[in-house]
């Protein structure tokens, strides 16, 4: 049995394509985590060999990138929000957290924003279905062609 996991139209939980990895954005302990599922490598590269290097703290440098949270601060009651305001973002390639907004378009993606100040960069996340093959495996395919 075949069975779709996706991301919902009027939430921001799912399953989210960037521009470097997929991301399922779900509900951690009464707030919103951004989960990093899977990194696009070179072929025969092991994605869990991607590690949080540049991360700020010397301890955590060591863990493999997929499998943390990218969100702090995004509470549980905003997951219907068009707007979300008030927590942070971490950008693995400098291994800082920035202050961050997220905007649910209308066409279903997801703009992610990280600022410092009032300069703020980002990148549009597309929503995407992820099915979970009877072997375990899984596939996903963009949700909005």
């Amino acid at each position: 049995m075949v069975l779709p996991i996706e991301s919902s139209e009027e939430t921001i939980l799912g399953y989210w394509l960037t521009s470097e990895s997929i991301v399922e954005i779900k509900v951690c302990d009464q707030n919103i985590c951004a989960q990093i599922e899977h990194i696009f490598v070179e072929e025969g590269e092991d994605p869990l060999s991607i590690l949080d290097a540049n991360n700020q703290d010397e301890d955590l440098r060591s863990r493999p990138l997929i499998g943390i949270n990218l969100f702090d601060g995004f509470e549980e009651d905003q997951k219907l929000d068009k707007v979300l305001k008030g927590g942070k973002i971490y950008n693995p390639r400098d291994g800082k957290f920035y202050k961050s907004k997220l905007n649910f378009l209308e066409n279903g993606n997801l703009t992610v924003q990280g600022c410092i100040l009032f300069l703020c960069d980002g990148e549009e996340w597309q929503p995407i279905e992820v099915t979970l093959n009877p072997d375990g495996s899984r596939q996903a395919k963009p949700k909005n062609p």
